[in-house]
């Protein structure tokens, strides 16, 4: 029988996925690589953090601030400061940043099918 807790179980067993980062190649609209960003997986947390610091249950208000929140360089440093996502949600194209958050929450979307349907 063992004596340790469920949660720590549960958490140790977890641990090694939760220290790997998945890489974004962001392309210009030439095709160009413009810059890698690196993501942790996505946590509970994050999206409660997320959604206190903006205020509001709107989804895509949390999905850009998790994005500010989450994306890092490849040393680890982050690649965006939380100010950073009104210029994202004004400025890039929507399907940009949809892409790019999409891609962070591991969410593997055919929006083409999605479209259908």
């Amino acid at each position: 029988m063992s004596s340790k807790r469920t949660v720590d179980l549960i958490t140790e067993a977890f641990s090694e996925v939760m220290s790997n980062r998945r890489k974004y190649e962001l392309k210009k609209p030439n095709g160009e690589l413009l810059k890698e960003l690196y993501f942790p997986p996505l946590t509970r947390y994050d999206r409660m953090q997320a959604q206190a610091a903006t205020g509001t249950d709107d989804a895509l208000a949390i999905s850009t601030r998790l994005l500010c929140q989450l994306a890092q360089n490849e040393d680890g440093t982050k690649a965006f400061h939380s100010a950073d996502a009104e210029n994202l949600k004004r400025f890039l194209p929507e399907t940009v940043l949809n892409e790019i958050e999409l891609f962070m929450m591991d969410i593997k979307l055919d929006i083409d099918t999605a479209k259908k349907d």
